[in-house]
């Protein structure tokens, strides 16, 4: 015959609750040896199966968001950067621009942190409960060129416009066709006012036209992305250098 705790355990799974059945038998324990209150006991019953699902949502979502590494806002060092402050550096991680869909330019050289930054606010944004996407700019033209053609391109597309916040690394830094610039224009402009870009770029926006080669086209994604945008020019030597592994260890000199 089952035993009324293996019953009380089904009728918790039944209920969507597997994280506070698994630990119910070890928890019944500390409740007898600490003398728990009901209240007590089920305070922590109900907090485990919260905590284990909030876990599992950030696991889910980091995954989700496809960063080419785990960075976080704590490693970035700031002192490498003069250009940003610590008190900015607190304003973006208040996350008021991705609220109200503002974008974040980041301009600078390889090697001044760019992604750094931009990876360590998407996973402060998934932290905080807002779905985060990363894309490279190679990637993504290939995407919307290939969407209607394979599942594969048409479900990142769909999970991409879903997010709230997209980081679009490497921006401009390959020429364009102008059916690739229209395109990119076309999701632009479906963004606009709804999620929050991130962009990382080595070219200012004066240069962007170059890289499009159509002036129309240029102006139109210009407008959007900058209408409401903050514009972070980071400068410097490349960290990447500066700290570079050699066989010999690290190297802090500045390469020759």
């Amino acid at each position: 015959m089952e035993s009324g705790l293996s019953v009380i355990k089904r009728s918790m799974a039944t209920l969507n609750l597997p994280a506070a059945a698994n630990i119910l038998d070890e928890l019944l324990l500390t409740a007898q040896s600490e003398n728990l209150t009901y209240q007590e006991f089920l305070s922590k019953l109900v907090n485990h199966e919260i905590n284990t699902r909030d876990e599992r949502r950030l696991e889910k979502q980091l995954k989700l968001a496809a960063f080419p590494g785990y960075k976080t806002l704590d490693s970035f060092d700031i002192s490498e950067q003069h250009s940003l402050s610590q008190k900015q550096l607190s304003q973006l991680k208040e996350l008021h621009w991705l609220e109200q869909a503002y974008n974040l330019v980041l301009l600078g050289p390889p090697g001044v942190g760019k992604s750094h930054l931009a990876v360590g606010l998407g996973v402060h944004a998934i932290q905080m409960g807002y779905k985060t996407y990363f894309i490279g700019m190679d990637e993504l033209i290939d995407l919307l060129k290939t969407q209607e053609i394979t599942r594969s391109s048409k479900a990142k597309i769909k999970r991409l416009t879903a997010a709230d916040l997209v980081i679009i690394d490497d921006l401009m830094f390959m020429a364009i066709d102008r059916h690739e610039a229209n395109l990119f224009f076309q999701l632009v402009n479906k963004f606009y006012g709804q999620t929050a870009l991130i962009i990382t770029s080595n070219k200012g926006p004066k240069e962007w036209g170059e890289i499009l080669g159509d002036p129309a086209i240029t102006t139109a994604i210009l407008d959007r992305i900058l209408h409401k945008s903050e514009i972070i020019s980071l400068t410097g030597d490349s960290y990447r250098l500066k700290h570079r592994e050699t066989i010999f260890g690290v190297s802090k000199q500045k390469c020759i």
